[in-house]
């Protein structure tokens, strides 16, 4: 499942687009921008102008590998000197702002393109702020930090005509194109189970907010890098990686490889809204081995969805993170490797013909028993990307809304964000403290009821759906 429906003139379903996608993906041409017209086209030569939002870590990686499209990067933001020092470097001729609200403002004219590769929390502002001035957007997995906020993006792709891509590369990769001309091909069945793990975190988190008060570096602007969040005094060694174990900024194990790990289950079985979610959350000991309850920081914690399948029957995914691991499947060899190939993250498939597996981002696509894989001879009948999944957009971009099928537009990415963001919210449900000091949330299974984002079993889970911004801080105009 790529992409949905854009116009009457290119319905494209999740499946047939998958089936039918080689023709489309062979006859790419770009288009002058003069000839399309409309908002964002303005430029007189045919590449990209492109603006970053959050250029260091991942956004340098991101810039680098658009600027390898037909793509320019004529704009540089970054609320940190420090993080921004390499892009600066990299990209010597862009103008550089800290404060994205100021860069779109005074340059808005000047931009096809936006890509959005901050922290979580701040995801959402970002690229609605872009979007409604007709920018196209690439943005960093997960694609927003809250329920409300991916559906809001979801519908403002729609409503802008604006082209998207959240940055889950597995997404534009063979491996999971493999898996699913497979599974159409009936090899494992019908799937009615899946289960998926991974080795994060690997940050610090279920534990309490550290004491460790430091001074603010100079180039670091901390009151815009907190955005969105409640205000909080400065504390070391939070930025620039940290974040991701505390929920005003991050959203755990699950929103770091979430998009990454529960893609290709998603999208070969064209799943839609879980209906029900369950979770456990893993121990965390102090003061002589009592508990700690720490809200404000995600737990280790594994996840239940249920959802319904195509042919009227439930299928269940189940999510597991701090480095634990489904049963080992009885077709697999004692020395064979389970996902990737260290084991540390992976996808089972479970059939009711078969099995089959994959590493994060869809990699190393197998058959099970492992024999199966190279034994069996599936004709190839989904295209590929050999651009990958960065010039994809860029190309996209160019040709301009609803001309060119893409890997993981918004249409796609935000139900995948909601569904990754659903095993969140019933993560903080099991830990939600009432005021007589109970946990009324814990031993109870979540019903969601998923066009209207709301669960209709437990109320006090509904205050994770959407989240209050800081004074001064909102979505959209």
């Amino acid at each position: 499942m790529l992409q949905e429906k854009t116009t009457k003139e290119n319905h494209v379903s999740r499946r047939s687009f998958l089936r039918n996608g080689a023709a489309a993906a062979a006859g790419f041409m770009i288009v002058p921008r003069h000839v399309l017209g409309g908002k964002g086209y303005t430029a007189p030569s045919d590449r990209l102008r492109v603006a970053g939002i959050g250029v260091g870590g991942k956004g340098q990686s991101d810039l680098a590998e658009i600027a390898k499209g037909p793509a320019d990067v004529v704009y540089l933001c970054d609320v940190d000197d420090r993080r921004a020092a390499a892009s600066v470097k990299a990209f010597p001729k862009a103008k550089y702002y800290k404060d994205f609200r100021e860069m779109l403002d005074k340059e808005h004219k000047n931009i096809d393109a936006v890509t959005v590769s901050t922290p979580d929390h701040n995801h959402a502002i970002q690229a609605l702020a872009a979007m409604q001035l007709g920018k196209h957007v690439y943005v960093q997995k997960p694609l927003t930090h809250d329920i409300y906020e991916a559906r809001v993006l979801t519908e403002a792709a729609k409503k802008y005509k604006v082209v998207t891509q959240m940055g889950n590369q597995g997404a534009s990769g063979d491996g999971v194109r493999q898996l699913m001309e497979w599974y159409n091909a009936g090899l494992i069945g019908e799937v009615t189970e899946v289960n998926c793990w991974t080795n994060r975190p690997v940050w610090p988190q279920g534990i309490p907010w550290s004491a460790n008060k430091g001074l603010i570096p100079k180039e670091l602007d901390w009151d815009l890098w907190l955005g969105t969040a409640p205000y909080k005094e400065y504390v070391d060694k939070l930025v620039p990686f940290n974040w991701r174990g505390w929920w005003d900024y991050g959203t755990g194990a699950l929103g770091d490889m979430g998009c990454h790990i529960i893609e290709p289950p998603f999208r070969i079985l064209d799943l839609g809204y879980p209906t029900e979610v369950e979770c456990s959350v893993g121990s965390v000991y102090v003061d002589e081995f009592k508990r700690g309850y720490f809200p404000e920081s995600c737990p280790p914690s594994s996840v239940r969805l249920k959802f319904n399948g195509k042919n009227g029957k439930p299928i269940f995914m189940n999510w597991i993170d701090g480095g634990l691991k489904p049963a080992r499947p009885e077709e697999l060899g004692p020395n064979e490797p389970m996902g990737d190939k260290d084991g540390t993250s992976g996808v089972i498939f479970v059939g009711t013909k078969g099995k089959m597996m994959c590493g994060t981002y869809g990699m190393y696509p197998t058959l099970l028993p492992t024999s199966r894989t190279k034994e069996v001879n599936v004709p190839q009948t989904i295209a590929r990307v050999p651009e990958g999944h960065y010039v994809q957009w860029v190309n996209a971009c160019i040709a301009g809304y609803g001309k060119k099928q893409l890997s993981s537009p918004f249409e796609i990415a935000g139900p995948l964000t909601e569904t990754v963001l659903m095993g969140n919210l019933a993560i903080r449900s099991f830990d939600y403290k009432d005021a007589d000091g109970k946990f009324p949330g814990r031993g109870i299974k979540l019903l969601w009821d998923g066009p209207n984002m709301k669960i209709t079993n437990f109320e006090p889970a509904n205050q994770f759906v959407k989240r209050e911004y800081r004074s001064g801080w909102k979505l959209g105009k």
